[in-house]
Parts: structure tokens; sequence; C-alpha cells
């Protein structure tokens, strides 16, 4: 007997043989998946003595997607900071409107992102970083409700300013050190481990806005607590150019010296790096976020993830945010990732549709220090699953699930969406909060904050309006 029968399609497990299932089935009781396998074995014990059965013969299923940079903050500022570079993307755009959130807007922004994640397969994912006028717990909390599971990231701080001197944080997100530090602390004792499914990490800020006194203090302190720390690094050249000038250290360099390297660490972006310090990020054990749509919206260049995952470096996949990819279908993003690596290499054989499905699931998994739980469709670990529906015209003739997976689906082409053995997505439907009522309340935050800023009230476009 199981809780749920997940019959039919084809299974990509990601377990250690990375074993393609036609014609399987998976088997889930008390969250645990219990059984993985061909569904004419299968379905002999568990067909007619299942409390809910899946029929997935036109679908594919893949454990759940794990998204390793989000900002749940910026859903809705999407086409809020179109055509700019990095730099002033910040300072002109999303600093001030981040920086006049109320707490109930960034609530809404949060559920908000978290919906389109789950119709689009991600049952886990990494936040970068939330400050104290979001009302974290509230967010936290909703989290937790609506069955996704998360490491939510606080973010710390003791300076004000971002690479240059002359970029400075909007007077909204500085925080003092002890303030940003104890808070952090403060809800990795109240919410850390919350049902496997809650982790508290520390989330410094970039150089420029971090002593290195403090840097040094969140390494000792997340490796006390066993618990991890998420940083962008060397997304655009003047990140390279402030940590020569400032340390004497290229970016990696600069992490490695004040602790921010190693198996609890993932460094977001990564592209302006050198093949030492590709060597560095290997030998620590070090994650790399990739989050490739943003990088080329903003212009800020290409990580030479190819390069990186020869070197054995685990290279895992983020969307980023709504102002610097404009959604959060990690889907679409596996399709950006395989097609970006080409260009920048002139070699059609650079990455694999397998490797980039890897850094979209067990990789994900690994950086979150959770491949024991998740990551992939084996017997023993809890059961994430997604079932994308492949009975349609861009996915047909389903004659390599992988290759169509990374090239030709889409977030909109998830079907069902298991957590923790758990229906939280069933025909496209989520089950655990009210869709609609985010929906309406999204447009009304999202003006409110606008109006309040003085930022983003009249669309970026260069057609008259009537």
């Amino acid at each position: 007997m199981a809780d749920i029968y997940v019959r039919g399609g084809w299974i990509i497990t990601m377990d250690p043989q990375r074993r393609v299932i036609k014609d399987g089935a998976v088997a889930v009781e008390g969250g645990v998946i219990t059984a993985v396998g061909k569904r004419e074995n299968l379905d002999p014990q568990y067909k007619s003595y299942s409390d809910v059965v899946i029929d997935a013969r036109d679908g594919v299923v893949i454990p759940g997607l794990v998204n390793t940079h989000v900002h749940l903050a910026q859903g809705l500022l999407k086409a809020c900071a179109d055509y700019k570079r990095l730099i002033p993307w910040l300072k002109d755009r999303v600093w001030p409107l981040q920086g006049n959130y109320k707490p109930e807007e960034a609530l809404v922004s949060a559920k908000l992102v978290v919906a389109e994640m789950l119709k689009s397969g991600v049952t886990t994912f990494l936040e970068t970083g939330l400050v104290g006028r979001y009302g974290v717990d509230a967010i936290i909390e909703f989290l937790h409700d609506s069955g996704i599971r998360a490491a939510v990231a606080r973010h710390v701080m003791d300076l004000k300013g971002y690479a240059l001197e002359e970029n400075v944080l909007h007077e909204g997100l500085v925080e003092p050190g002890d303030t940003s530090f104890n808070d952090t602390i403060r809800l990795y004792h109240k919410y850390h481990g919350w049902d496997s499914r809650i982790w508290i990490w520390f989330g410094p800020r970039t150089p420029g806005a971090v002593s290195v006194e403090l840097y040094k203090k969140i390494s000792e302190k997340a490796r006390e607590l066993k618990t991890g720390i998420t940083m962008h690094l060397a997304e655009v050249k003047e990140d390279v150019d402030y940590t020569v000038k400032v340390f004497g250290k290229k970016p990696v360099e600069f992490a490695h010296w004040v602790g921010l390297t190693g198996p609890n660490v993932v460094l977001v972006h990564v592209v302006w790096v050198t093949d030492d310090e590709i060597d560095l990020l290997a030998k620590t054990k070090t994650s790399v976020s990739h989050n490739p749509s943003s990088n080329l919206k903003l212009a800020s260049g290409g990580a030479r993830v190819s390069e990186m995952l020869r070197r054995g470096v685990n290279v895992t996949l983020g969307t980023d945010g709504g102002p610097s990819n404009n959604d959060y279908d990690l889907i679409r993003e596996m399709k950006v990732a395989a097609l970006l690596q080409p260009l920048l290499t002139g070699d059609p054989e650079a990455i694999r549709a397998e490797q980039v499905l890897e850094m979209a699931t067990i990789n994900g998994a690994r950086a979150l220090m959770i491949d024991h739980l998740v990551g992939s469709i084996e017997v023993g670990k809890r059961a994430d699953l997604v079932v994308v529906d492949f009975h349609k015209p861009h996915l047909k003739p389903l004659n390599n699930p992988v290759s169509h997976l990374v090239y030709s689906a889409m977030g909109s082409d998830v079907k069902h969406v298991i957590i923790d053995g758990r229906l939280v997505v069933f025909n496209r439907q989520i089950l655990t909060f009210d869709e609609e009522e985010v929906l309406r309340k999204a447009d009304e935050a999202a003006f409110n904050l606008y109006e309040r800023a003085g930022v983003c009230r009249e669309p970026d476009l260069k057609w008259p309006i009537f």
C-alpha cells in the first residue's frame, strides 16, 4: 500500500546510476519514497491499494527542482529595472524599491514568488537574504505553511557600500552589524530544521557592505551552528576591481581569506574568475549558483560553467529575482544555461542536457547540504516529485525526455508537485494557499510600493499607451 502512487511515464531518477526508467512508477508512504521501478512490476502491489493514484503515462517524473538563488522580496519588481547594468540597476531602481517595502508587501511578494516556483516544479530553494523591514518571521512561517522547502538566508552587514565608495545602499536597507547578525542567530534558534523543510543561513552582503571582521565572524558562527552561507561574488568586473584594489586579492581569494569557502557555502554568479580561482572553489568544495538569465539581461558576463564542471566544482542553478530575470521558472532557466556555454566556448558539446538537469536537482541539493534527503528519486529519500505533462505539441515526439526537459519544456508544463509526500500542486492548482488571493493582492501591493518609492510608477515603454 502507499499514500501516493505515481504510475507510468518516464522516471528520471537522478540516482547514483542516473537510471532513466521508461514506463516506470514511484510509490510514496509516510513522506518517503518506498518503491521505484517498472510500472508492470509495481502495479500489482500499489495500483489498487493506494490512497492517491496519479496517472503519469503521458508525462515525465523528475525529482523536485532546487533553485539556489532567489530574492523573495523582488517578486513585485518585475519590469521595474529593465535595460540597465548592475550598479545603476541597484542604485536607481532596486534598492529604492526594496528600501521602501512594508512587511505586508514583502509577504505578498514572497507568496507570489513561491506560487510561481511551485507551479514550475521548484520544491526547494535558497533565499539569498532577507532584511528586518520585510517581516522575516511572517515570511518564514508562510514558507512552512506553503509546503515548500527553503534555506532562508538573513542579510548581515555592518557597512553601507557596494564595491566603489560612491555606491551606497538605500537607507531603508541599512542595518547595524550587531542587529543583523544577532537576528540571524535568533531566527536560527527559532526555525532552523523545522520539519526538515526550513533552514536558516547567513546571507552576508557583497564586499563593500561587510567588514573583514564580520565576514570572519559569520564564517566561524556558521560552522559552529553547522549551517550555510550564501553571498553574491564576482558578478561584475567592478567586484574584481574592488577586492584587488582594497585587499590585493581576487574575489574567490578574498572569500577564502575571510572563511567564505567550503561545503556549506554557495557563492552566487561567480562570473569574473580565473582558472586558479576555479581550482580553489573545487579544492574547498564550495558550490556555485549559476544564474544565466540575470547575467545576460544585466550584461554582467557569462560564467565559465563548463570549465567549472570539468574542474570538479559543484555548480547549481538559480533564477535570481524579478527585476533581473523577470521570472522564477527554473525549467526555462535550464534552457538558457544549456545554450550559453556553447556560445561562450564555441563548442556545441560544451555542456550536455544531463549536466544541466544535475545542476537543477542533485547538485542543488548537495549545495544545500540536504542531498541525503532530496535531489533524486530513490527508496528512502523524502518524496519530492514533479510530474511534467508531455502530452503537448512542443514536447512530442517523446524520444528523449532529458533533452526535452532542458531544451523544450517550460514551467507551465508542470502538472503535479509532491513535497515531503504531500500533494502541493495537483492539476496545476496550488493546494496549500489561495493563489487567486495572492494574485489580487500583488497588483495592489506593487503599485502602492511604486508610488511610495517614486520608482516604476509608469512602464518603461517607448510606445504610447492610450
